[in-house]
């Protein structure tokens, strides 16, 4: 990564070149287009099989495009995100394991979806999979993204239609930065409640 230079913004170094992050942003719309794109293709077949090794192959065919060195492949230095201190890179790999593995149980025990309950089992799962992800931040960059991506994958192979938690507004962006530092200090309500939001708003669109 190249620091940024006073005056300007950040750079990044790319398979294109060193360029500032103006030009790095329609890279990455791009990038999620292709990502997004290849999921839809993969369940028009068949329900996705939900794994750490799929969940890298989105990341991939997202970003390798761009960042050649680490699309696809979990981190293997520290990092920081913001007040969070992410699990050391070597023991990402069994974390991620085991929480695709945990993750696929608690979809198996999701009650029907014409029970009074659904909706609340559901947003519960889909926040505590959201931050859990995020908590490990397999990947060195997009974790935000693929994360995004992993819990409409998720309604996608519940036959549900895929929501959108908007991130693209500072106040927006702030209001979820805000939920996932209080599900760092293990209180996922305000991330529920951003989830559940964009659920509704997806129905809404989608009846």
């Amino acid at each position: 990564m190249i620091k940024k230079r006073k005056g300007e913004t950040s750079y990044k170094e790319t398979a294109f070149g060193i360029i500032p992050r103006q030009q790095l942003i329609p890279l990455e719309v791009e990038g999620i287009k292709r990502a997004w794109d290849f999921v839809l293709k993969c369940r028009k077949k068949r329900k996705i099989s939900l794994s750490e090794n799929f969940l890298k192959k989105i990341h991939k065919i997202g970003f390798g495009w761009i960042f050649p060195r680490f699309g696809g492949v979990f981190r293997t230095i520290d990092v920081n995100v913001s007040y969070h201190v992410p699990p050391k890179p070597y023991v990402v790999p069994q974390l991620m394991k085991d929480f695709m593995n945990d993750l696929k149980t608690r979809i198996k025990y999701l009650p029907s979806l014409d029970d009074m309950i659904f909706l609340e089992e559901l947003v519960g799962l889909l926040a505590w999979a959201h931050h859990r992800f995020l908590w490990i931040h397999p990947f060195l960059d997009y974790n935000g993204r693929i994360g995004r991506l992993l819990i409409n994958i998720i309604l996608l192979n519940l036959d549900l239609p895929p929501m959108e938690l908007r991130v693209e507004t500072k106040t927006t962006r702030n209001l979820y930065i805000m939920a996932l530092m209080n599900a760092d200090k293990n209180n996922l309500d305000a991330l529920k409640k951003l989830i559940k939001s964009a659920i509704r708003e997806a129905v809404k669109k989608w009846q």
